[in-house]
């Protein structure tokens, strides 16, 4: 029988190659000189791992002439990928319309290199090229793009900067309005699942401050609306808080913000307001964690009454600190999205 020295680094390597390397066939590899360095016959080494004996030699061979790196060198070429050869003019063609469905990506290739490729093969190809299903968003109309970069490079990061170094406290202010109505997602289900449905009358409100950096989230609720005497008596609860040293709040445009009775009440508080420019929620980081709050406790969940529907977001805005604190630590890093490269649809 064939004589091959292995010592137990070898060894070691092999077999954890044999488990954890990428391709199958370089796997295999491993495993033939794994159980060759266990001295099982070439016979039975063959029938494990089903090849033939010539197959066997070879990865003998490349051990020994290359080790390691030469078992995992793949020389195999393949049949020509004509989807490939003629990736940027796909590419071009698919970014100018960009389809919905996987059928419109395979009548969109057929039209511009009149190759016929199955649905699989299409994915694949566009899972290769990065090409990845992403939901459409959308931008206010009325949003100007300059002003909010501007905002954001002048004021926000600046102030940010400083909050991060302990030199103010910075929050951001906004207001959710929980209508007691069900909110409809996709699940993977065998069966189409039902929710019922409430009247829709009654609705939580939480107005919420949201720190920058440490991420302690202070609130106001009632259950009618939201107005200036609310924002009141938050800039009270946050000054308490607070005592003493620069407290800014960021706050959107809304009238019962943007009033005469907050700007009093901020300025015998000793609290800076900025204010956003208009139509830029993106610039607001308590508008992820209400996005948050609704996708943890609300979507596709059914509650039987409005007591329970409040309790269900009350306990996920009491655990922001415990249960869902690594969640938010990544949702919740003072970064922001503009809009100065976005691209639209044709």
């Amino acid at each position: 029988m064939r004589k091959i020295q292995f010592n137990q680094e070898e060894i070691k390597k092999l077999g954890y190659q044999s488990i954890h390397y990428e391709h199958h066939i370089v796997r295999r590899r491993m495993q033939a000189l794994v159980l060759k360095s266990q001295n099982l016959q070439h016979k039975k080494i063959g029938e494990i791992l089903d090849i033939s004996q010539t197959t066997l030699r070879k990865y003998f061979d490349l051990y020994e002439t290359g080790g390691l790196e030469a078992l995992k060198q793949l020389n195999y070429q393949g049949q020509r990928n004509l989807l490939r050869e003629q990736k940027d003019d796909i590419i071009t063609a698919l970014e100018a319309d960009p389809p919905s469905i996987l059928k419109q990506a395979q009548a969109k290739i057929k039209e511009v290199t009149g190759l016929e490729r199955s649905l699989s093969q299409v994915s694949q190809f566009l899972k290769e090229n990065k090409l990845v299903r992403r939901k459409v968003k959308q931008i206010p109309a009325k949003a100007e793009v300059e002003l909010q970069e501007r905002f954001k490079t002048e004021q926000l990061e600046p102030l940010i900067e400083q909050s991060q170094h302990g030199q103010l406290q910075l929050f951001f202010v906004d207001a959710a309005h929980f209508v007691f109505l069900p909110f409809l997602g996709y699940l993977y289900s065998l069966v189409t699942r039902y929710i019922k449905v409430a009247s829709g009358r009654k609705r939580l409100n939480v107005l919420g401050a949201l720190n920058a950096v440490t991420k302690e989230l202070i609130t106001f609720t009632n259950f009618d609306y939201i107005n200036a005497e609310a924002v009141c008596s938050l800039l009270e609860t946050l000054r308490q808080k607070y005592p003493v040293g620069r407290l800014i709040l960021v706050m959107d445009n809304a009238r019962y913000q943007r009033c005469k009775k907050v700007f009093d009440k901020a300025h015998s508080l000793n609290i800076e307001l900025v204010f956003l420019p208009p139509y830029s929620p993106n610039l607001n980081l308590i508008e992820r964690l209400w996005k948050f709050v609704k996708k943890e406790v609300l979507y596709n969940k059914g509650y039987k009454d409005f007591d329970e529907f409040c309790d269900a977001i009350f306990a996920c805005l009491n655990e922001t600190d415990t249960t869902h604190k690594d969640a938010l630590d990544t949702l919740l890093v003072p970064k922001f999205q503009t809009f100065e490269n976005a691209t639209f649809l044709p």
